[in-house]
């Protein structure tokens, strides 16, 4: 499992729009070839500094699949306008897991 991690930070006064982007465009990522959940983080010491978690079964299924769909189209049409600079994208997996649950 593959987890891109997207480092967003927005305008001033646009974080609800911006989260309501994001709510309205979840289900473009969850119809995606490949994807496995989404979840938006808000960092609590910067609050116009977000950070959207989407589990990916390959890199490919968001760098080539999502990317070149119309749905990555329809996702940049909701949020971008709330975007100060451009998103921090990577890709990790797991390589050490442990749970307290």
């Amino acid at each position: 499992m593959i987890v891109e991690a997207a480092e967003i930070t927005v305008k001033p006064g646009s974080e609800a729009h911006f989260e309501a982007g994001v709510s309205q465009a979840a289900p473009l990522f969850l119809r995606a070839k490949g994807c496995h959940g989404v979840a938006l983080h808000r960092v609590v010491e910067t609050p116009r500094v977000y950070r959207l978690l989407v589990k990916w079964e390959t890199v490919d299924d968001h760098m080539v699949g999502f990317r070149n769909s119309e749905d990555f189209q329809a996702w940049r049409r909701l949020v971008s306008p709330y975007f100060d600079g451009s998103p921090k994208v990577t890709h990790s997996e797991a390589v050490a897991l442990s749970r307290n649950d």
